[in-house]
């Protein structure tokens, strides 16, 4: 189907191109979105009369984009989940829960913004890109993590795996030190025994 682009289409064209585009791609897409019309005669003409209006409007979200991707861009947002010790979620983290991060910190982002190639399914710091305008995106940080303690850990650079690792190794100190306790109080069991038996010698 040949359609005209009422906006700028990735990897499609800029406005006011007329393309071809498989059938269902604009009609479930691109004709309901209003990113485009059929390239009809009189809808080239209709975009003629009406294409200074559209670039006006375009440069208009355009600039309000840009003032959004300004604030948006660089920041860290914390998702909190549920997941294994390997830190592989139960579930996973959608572009639904991404925005709803933005959002909740005051920033406007719809979910159909977020550019999410497939779901998170593992904790870790994700970098997801926001589209606020066809010529415009912000990129975001999302922390996912099973706490806000392990969120700030995250922050600073460590893995999760780093972060098992040394609860481990916390954990083996721990249960060494415990040992090492049990066996100090056991030789000096010992050393008690030995005196008791050398007095019992001496008398």
């Amino acid at each position: 189907m040949q359609v005209i682009l009422l906006e700028r289409v990735a990897k499609l064209g800029q406005m006011g191109d007329v393309v071809s585009v498989k059938d269902g791609y604009a009609r479930n897409f691109l004709l309901p979105q209003e990113k485009a019309l059929r390239a009809s005669q009189a809808n080239i003409k209709a975009f003629e009369a009406q294409k200074a209006q559209l670039e006006a409007r375009n440069l208009e979200t355009k600039k309000e984009a840009e003032a959004l991707a300004a604030t948006l861009d660089g920041q860290k947002f914390v998702v909190i989940r549920s997941a294994s010790d390997a830190g592989a979620l139960y579930g996973s983290v959608t572009p639904r829960d991404a925005a709803d991060a933005a959002t909740e910190n005051g920033f406007t982002v719809d979910r159909k913004q977020v550019a999410l190639k497939a779901p998170i399914k593992e904790l870790g710091l994700h970098e997801l890109h926001v589209i606020l305008h066809p010529e415009v995106e912000a990129t975001i940080i999302l922390n996912v993590a099973r706490s806000t303690e392990e969120a700030e850990l995250q922050a600073e650079g460590k893995s999760i795996q780093e972060l098992a690792a040394e609860a481990e190794a916390q954990a083996e100190f721990e249960i060494a030190e415990l040992f090492d306790d049990i066996g100090s109080a056991a030789s000096d069991d010992d050393d008690l025994a030995e005196a008791v038996e050398a007095e019992a010698e001496e008398e």
